[in-house]
């Protein structure tokens, strides 16, 4: 017997802003039959795609030290770079700089969200394959 991932749990102070913020950044919906509105104190948002869910709740204690667990995000289109850029536009804070660290064009950017939430940006499938010469 196993189990699997039913969906990724992420404490907060503000479930609807933060859930809003992420749909924005991930390309993720509302569930259809469980939509969001401020106040809410569980939020979850997936990707219509693939399914992945998100559930945004609301915890009365403030994020205290690193994630121990964070999301590795890839562009599903474009660069890693020009992705980086737009996270920014989004409001993210950066946190650090791995570009170029284990060689030209490697590397990722940590950045923070609204409430301090790490993840990393990461280089695209096709910047992968042809770092790989595929």
């Amino acid at each position: 017997m196993t189990c699997f991932v039913s969906h990724t749990t992420v404490d907060c102070a503000d479930a609807y802003g933060l859930s809003e913020w992420w749909k924005r950044l991930l390309d993720y919906e509302d569930l259809p039959d469980d939509p969001n509105a401020p106040g809410h104190p569980e939020c979850a948002i997936h990707d219509p795609r693939t399914g992945h869910e998100i559930l945004f709740l609301e915890v009365p204690e403030a994020k205290s030290a690193k994630n121990r667990l964070h999301f590795d995000l890839r562009p599903r289109t474009g660069t890693r770079d020009e992705e980086v850029e737009r996270v920014r536009g989004l409001g993210a804070r950066e946190v650090s700089d791995h570009r170029g660290r284990y060689g030209p064009g490697s590397g990722w950017v940590v950045f923070a969200d609204p409430e301090g939430n790490e993840f990393c940006v990461l280089r695209s499938e096709a910047e992968m394959a042809e770092a790989s010469g595929g």
